[in-house]
This record gives structure tokens, C-alpha cells and sequence, in this order.
């Protein structure tokens, strides 16, 4: 959406929504801070957001243009780091442990960064810097469109005692509703939960939550060239009950995953679907070839087929996702032929 407003003047300081047309099946792929004021967010049916603002300007996405933007700005990570943890298109965890730059402060190398994405791209960046994962990943959230917060060490346990529970990065709609139902409204609500009791409510989760409502969280920055697998997920406020509307959202997952390959120039022999439904229950489903999946088209044609495989068509879904695992390096552009 900055990156159509920045292509197309006359859409600045308009609601915009990318995805489908207001009377389709679409869903809303991304929205402009416009948009949002108005309640509209990603994931929601575009007709549904066309009801709340009925000035919003509707356009198509542009994959192509998304990785090529995406592609200026990890290499305006690369030149501070090696260390990068994609998480989409455009966000990313970086580790600057090592970075020498600036002194070695992680804060002075943030607002480079902000500053060489502005000056090569024309957008605006959000960043957060902590020690941690999740307190990085919940400041760089604080202060959009073009912010800048820092938790240091001594601030992270009280910050996150306060962070109301739905800004918790790694609780969607539906678990955050779950914990309200429970009287947890805040970290510090969050804290006074045991081990037990969160593993007794909330199952595998409770290691995750127990750690970060003590502004806590070990996991490292993992670089693409050592992951095993590489994969892009979204929750939804409400559940899809469409496969149209499904299998748009999972082609722009693709698109996003494909995207990650081809920047680190890799492929992958297998793709995974996974599809968790309004009960929590979970699927995921596979398909490997021999060539691998480099580009995006060749990981789009196996969509239809690999939902057709699931129940989406019977029951609601509440989270779509699209990994790819096998990881190798990329091989010349093949054609890909699907044989079901």
C-alpha cells in the first residue's frame, strides 16, 4: 500500500485496500493507515471492508514490484548484518551483535537503516530494538508508519507488564479472546499464570508464553541459509468459509515464500499447505518434486489441489499457511509440469 501510494501520488492520505474487487470473494491482502482507521485489516473479505468505508480505493496486488522493493531493502540489511530472519516481504529480524558500525549501537545502526530504506526507496520503516525477538518484534509495532522504539534490558519486564494482551506478538483474535475469558488482560495478568495452568489452557503454547510475559525469549535469529525451511502463515480476525477467498490469500503467501527463495537463490523439493480450522483443529498437506519450487507460478498451480485435499470447502478456517523445506541451491529456470 506505501509502495502503490508512492507509485500512484494521488492515493496518498486515501483508504486504499490491495486484494480483490469490493464485490468479489477477494480478501484484504494489505491496507493503508487510512484504511485502518476505518477497521479495516488484512484478511478481512473486501466486500465486508468495502461496507465500512465505501471511499476506499480497491487495487490489485503486484507481487513483482513487492519483491523488488523487498529485494532493495534486505540489501540494506546485508550491509550491517548477515544475520536475517526474514519473516515477510517486508519485515525481518536482525541479529547486530557482531555489527561494528556506529560504535556498535544497535539504536544508531536502526536509524541508518530507517534513513537508507527512505533514501532507495522512498519508504518509510518502523523499527524496534530490544534484546530479544519478541520485545523487537512488539516495538517495531509501537510507533507506525515511521518509528523508532527501544526496550533496553532493565525496561522489558515492566514494559511487557503493561503491553495489553492483544499486542502480544504470537497471540491471534481467537486465543486473545480465550485469555480475556480467563481475566488475562495484560502481561502482568499473564505472568501471574503457572506453568501448569497455561499448559493446562493453552497446550504447547504455555512455554512461549511463560517466557515472554517475563520479557523473556531465547530464540536466536536463524539466517535463511540455516533454515531447513522457510514458510509464511496468517491468522484471521474472522474465520474464511470461501475457497476462493482461501486460495487468494495462499497465493500471496506463496508469492511471499517464493519471494524469500529467490533472494537467498534457492529451491525447494517440497511445498506444505497447513490449514487449521475454527475448532483448532489442524492439517497440513505436501507435495515434493523433483525439480523443486524456485518461483512463484510453480507453487500456485499446486494450491487448488492441495486445499481440494483438506476440508476447507466443508468447514470454516481460521489460519492458512504455505512453507517449502528441502532446501537447495537454485538450478536454472525449469518449467514445472504437475501430474496429479
Amino acid at each position: 500500500s506505501p509502495q502503490q501510494s508512492m507509485d500512484v501520488p494521488s492515493l496518498r492520505h486515501r483508504p486504499v485496500v490491495v486484494g480483490g474487487k469490493p464485490d468479489s470473494r477477494g480478501v484484504v491482502a494489505a491496507c493503508s493507515y487510512e484504511a485502518r482507521v476505518f477497521g479495516i485489516r488484512s484478511a478481512m473479505p473486501c466486500s465486508q471492508a468495502w461496507r465500512l468505508c465505501p471511499q476506499t480505493v480497491f487495487v490489485p496486488p503486484r507481487f513483482e514490484v513487492y519483491r523488488d522493493v523487498s529485494a532493495q531493502i534486505r540489501k540494506v540489511f546485508r550491509h550491517y548484518t548477515p544475520l536475517i530472519e526474514p519473516l515477510s516481504l517486508d519485515e525481518a529480524y536482525l541479529d547486530l551483535t557482531e555489527c561494528t558500525q556506529y560504535g556498535g549501537s544497535a539504536t544508531l545502526i536502526a536509524r541508518a537503516i530507517k534513513r537508507r530504506i527512505r533514501q532507495d526507496t522512498g519508504l518509510t520503516a518502523s523499527a524496534g530494538v530490544s534484546y530479544n525477538k519478541f520485545l523487537a518484534k512488539v516495538a517495531s509495532d509501537v510507533d507506525k508508519p515511521d518509528g523508532l522504539t527501544i526496550i533496553r534490558p532493565h525496561q522489558g519486564e515492566a514494559f511487557v507488564a503493561s503491553l495489553p494482551i492483544g499486542r502480544f506478538y504470537g497471540i491471534g483474535p481467537v486465543t486473545e479472546k480465550k485469555m480475556r475469558s480467563l481475566g488475562i488482560e495484560t502481561g502482568a495478568d499473564l505472568r501471574r499464570l503457572s506453568f501448569s495452568e497455561l499448559e493446562g489452557y493453552f497446550g504447547k503454547s504455555a512455554g512461549y508464553f511463560y517466557n515472554v510475559a517475563r520479557g523473556q525469549d531465547e530464540r536466536p535469529v536463524e539466517s535463511s541459509r540455516e533454515r531447513k525451511s522457510i514458510g509464511s502463515e496468517t491468522t484471521f480476525a474472522e474465520d474464511l468459509d470461501e475457497v476462493p477467498a482461501m486460495l487468494e490469500v495462499l497465493t500471496g503467501l506463496a508469492h511471499s515464500v517464493a519471494g524469500h527463495l529467490q533472494e537467498h537463490a534457492l529451491r525447494a523439493s517440497t511445498m506444505t499447505i497447513k490449514v487449521k480450522y475454527s475448532d483448532f483443529t489442524q492439517v497440513t498437506r505436501s507435495y515434493s518434486v523433483v525439480e523443486g519450487f524456485e518461483h512463484a507460478d510453480d507453487m500456485v498451480v499446486c494450491l487448488p489441489w492441495l486445499l481440494g485435499r483438506t476440508d476447507a470447502a466443508q468447514r470454516a478456517v481460521r489460519l492458512l499457511g504455505v512453507s517449502v523445506s528441502g532446501l537447495k541451491p537454485a538450478s536454472p529456470r525449469r518449467q514445472l509440469s504437475l501430474d496429479l
